[in-house]
């Protein structure tokens, strides 16, 4: 036998199998009663999402054959899974065309018994009882053999054992022909049942397909085809255009579009050059790309997102957790009620004893819990998979389930709600042009790795300012740095660096003290002991800030903004997006916030940074920004892969979707039990009409759950160009010591009486735009510039025409 072994102590492993024929929950109970009572065997997991089965064994029966016995007579297939797998990329399992499956052959072999039987009643009509009675006994062979195995593994309730005990009493009352129907149509129901849960199992096998087997490696100039899961790190490996990317790597030469929608969702292709990093399984829709391998092959990013939701399918959601305790007793009281109804009405009251026997044995059948059982883990399993389809990734049912009830959602701000990183926002300058301005003092701060130095930087390669050279470079520690540049000596250094070096002009001061109120970092550029202008600085928020502020809104959903920042620059910030803010909080301080949150009901917590590990774990479900660290990563409950903020409230909507399609399984699986149980007990209901019933019941109830991939989200396509949105992150004054004034914690609350300050839920007035130059929205009507390309006011996209 081979298995994997995760580690041994004392003699013990873990052995890992792929099993194949769950085609229900209730399959999973009866594997982990089997096989935890064969002793050497515990802590077994079955994983129905996945059909995967891990089990912790003694030497004694890793190295037998008394577990693979025990799953073959229970009806399944197993297949050990090779220790040498563990540094493999995950595969698809082998899959057959449903009609090669040995269910397709049993449906087969009892089709032709009732086929049979049928023509030789017909032939020999005197004769046509037992040809019935043989066709349903030969049916039953395999039924009686797996409920007899699942009685003596301790699963006595088993719908095989209720099929049996109801075929068996239609034959003695008289009934074969029935019989021999129900046998047929319960085969029929097993196969539809292992159909549909394939199918609800594609969404996994989907993500293993889309990294490619092969990668073309790069050893001293020469190309070589290889198996991705030779790859290691540091390979060199060539990515043609229209080639998939076979690993997480860096790019070292060549630059190109990258589709990265299986992995982030986002559908625009992303622009890649050297230095930046790919995922594996991205499509490259350009140029040629030579790559460096980061990660190997089980630990690249499709491969973790697999093991994460495998997972997290695996894990039962609170609903699911109940409706198992529910079915515990459900099957034993319904076995009780059929069999109240057969012995009570002929004892009481005098009635037939047939008439009621099959009665009674019509309520066996509908007496079983399939569908009640899989109405919540095929909803939590369809969900998972339709938001890992949209780059939002969520690590279990009862995250799943949390988000759809939160009332609150907290937003750390740097890197969440805004970019992470301080841009060039106003350029004002007093002698020469804003480009001069731009140039000299991108050139004093060239030498300087500071966050705002590289702002400054970049502001003028992307507005095509040459950068002269400055030389005598030094800094004034915690002030400000010099250089001297065509002659000149230079210094860019905060406000009061410039004012201690002499009185600034009066407008000059005030323009600066109005930047800085909108929450701006403002350095002055100094030149032969004046200034010669200003620079103003800050993070933006996110180009769907406002969007997802407003679909949170929309959606019931209080957001509130938990920040470290001084309480300037967060009020800035809050003003622009519309949203509450606690300020100038260390991390104790927004545990302390999430827990007053909680007061009012479940909160959500977002976040990208090791500081927001704490608040991520203790908030009702933590949700980690997908170019967040590591750590952040771990401790949440769900992640955006596509690092858009409006995922939040695509989350909270699936969820919604996943309760309410939950809410209707159980309705529909216990009214039809209900329904059932009435023309029943009224003599309405056949045995072939109660089993087509319990069948049919799993089948819709599969069906009505993968109804959940198609789910849209609700803020799809309004990532917003919030060209009003402005805010900023750390008060940076120039000072280069950048620390956080941890006062006592400030709370500003910076809402609108009605609903947002910013106007995306409740359009204000505003100047009327020439109607030459402007274009209405069609969802809230705004005028807008006719250049625009997103409504100022709902943040929709504006569609031509």
């Amino acid at each position: 036998m081979t298995a994997t072994k995760d580690g041994q102590r004392a003699g013990r492993q873990t052995l890992r199998y792929r099993v194949d024929g769950m085609d229900c929950p209730s399959c999973v109970g009866k594997l982990e009663t089997a096989l935890g009572r064969i002793q050497g065997v515990s802590g077994v997991e079955v994983n129905f999402a996945t059909g995967l089965l891990a089990f912790g064994a003694d030497r004694a029966v890793a190295d037998g054959h008394a577990v693979e016995d025990k799953i073959r007579a229970l009806g399944f297939t197993p297949t050990a899974i090779d220790d040498s797998t563990a540094t493999k990329a995950p595969a698809a399992a082998e899959t057959r065309p449903w009609w090669q499956e040995r269910k397709a052959r049993l449906v087969g072999f009892t089709g032709l018994l009732l086929a049979a039987a049928f023509a030789a009643s017909t032939a020999f009509p005197a004769e046509a009882e037992w040809a019935y009675v043989a066709a349903a006994l030969i049916g039953l062979v395999p039924v009686v053999r797996r409920a007899a195995t699942l009685v003596r593994s301790g699963s006595p309730f088993s719908i095989e054992t209720l099929m049996a005990v109801a075929a068996i009493g239609a034959i003695a009352i008289g009934a074969a022909s029935e019989a021999a129907v129900v046998v047929f149509l319960f085969a029929v129901g097993e196969l539809l049942e292992t159909v549909a849960a394939g199918r609800a199992r594609r969404g996994i096998k989907a993500l293993v397909s889309l990294v490619p087997r092969t990668a073309q490696r790069e050893v001293d100039g020469l190309l070589a085809a290889v198996p991705v899961d030779d790859l290691r790190i540091g390979d060199i490996v060539l990515v043609r255009p229209g080639d998939r990317v076979p690993a997480d790597g860096t790019i070292t030469d060549g630059a190109s579009d990258l589709d990265e929608s299986p992995i982030t969702g986002e559908s625009v292709p992303v622009a890649k050059e050297v230095g930046d990093a790919v995922y594996a399984g991205s499509i490259n829709a350009g140029g040629v790309l030579r790559l460096q391998v980061t990660r190997g092959a089980a630990d690249n990013t499709i491969a973790r997102i697999i093991h994460m939701v495998e997972a997290a399918q695996s894990s039962k959601a609170p609903t699911a957790r109940f409706i198992d305790r529910f079915s515990a007793w459900y099957t034993p009281a319904a076995m009780a009620v059929a069999a109240l109804v057969i012995a009570v009405p002929p004892l009481a009251f005098g009635g037939d004893w047939s008439v009621w026997a099959y009665r009674g044995l019509s309520l066996l059948l509908i007496a079983c819990p399939c569908a009640l059982v899989l109405s919540t883990p095929a909803a939590i399993a369809s969900g998972i998979a339709a938001g890992t389809r949209r780059g939002l990734l969520i690590k279990g049912g009862a995250a799943l389930e949390m988000l759809g009830k939160v009332k609150a959602v907290a937003f750390d701000k740097t890197g969440t709600l805004t970019r992470g990183r301080p841009e060039v926002t106003d350029i004002v300058a007093l002698d020469g042009t804003e480009a001069d301005l731009l140039a000299q003092a991108a050139a004093v701060e060239s030498g300087s790795s500071h966050p705002l130095a590289r702002a400054i930087l970049d502001a003028a390669v992307a507005r095509g300012v040459a950068v002269p050279a400055v030389t005598e470079a030094g800094a004034v520690p915690g002030k400000a740095v010099l250089g001297r540049v065509g002659g000149a000596l230079l210094a860019v250094g905060s406000p009061r660096y410039a004012a201690e070096r002499g009185p600034l002009p009066a407008d000059l001061a005030g323009g600066i003290a109005a930047l800085e109120g909108q929450g701006k970092t403002v350095v002055v550029l100094l030149g032969a002991g004046r200034a010669r202008g200003v620079i103003a600085l800050r993070d933006e928020p996110r180009e769907d800030a406002v969007a997802a502020i407003a679909a949170l809104r929309r959606a019931g959903v209080r957001p509130v903004m938990l920040t470290g920042d001084n309480r300037r620059t967060g009020a800035a910030i809050a003003a622009t997006l519309g949203i509450a803010v606690e300020a100038e909080l260390l991390p104790d301080d927004k545990l302390a916030a999430i827990g007053r949150l909680k007061a009012a009901g479940p909160v959500a917590m977002v976040g990208d940074g090791i500081n927001d590990a704490p608040a991520l774990a203790a908030a009702s479900v933590g949700i980690a920004m997908g170019g967040g660290t590591d750590v952040a990563l771990e401790t949440a409950d769900a992640a955006l892969l596509n690092n858009r903020v409006t995922g939040v409230a695509e989350l909270i909507g699936l969820s919604r979707a996943t309760l309410a399609n939950i809410h209707q399984n159980i309705a529909f699986a216990l009214g039809l039990k209900g329904l059932f149980l009435v023309t029943t007990v009224l003599g309405a209901t056949s045995l072939w009409m109660a089993i087509l019933a319990d069948t049919g019941a799993t089948v819709l109830v599969t069906l009505n759950a993968l109804r959940l991939l198609r789910v849209l989200p609700a803020t799809k396509g309004a990532a917003v160009k919030a060209e009003h949105a402005r805010g900023h992150d750390h008060e940076h004054g120039h000072d280069h010591d950048h620390g956080h004034d941890h006062r006592p914690a400030q709370v500003t609350v910076v809402e609108a009486d009605d609903c947002c300050a910013h106007g995306a839920c409740k359009p204000a007035p505003r100047a009327a735009v020439p109607a030459a130059d402007s274009v209405a929205c069609r969802v809230c009507r705004a005028v807008n510039q006719a250049a625009a390309r997103f409504c100022n006011q709902c943040g929709q996209a504006i569609l031509p025409g």
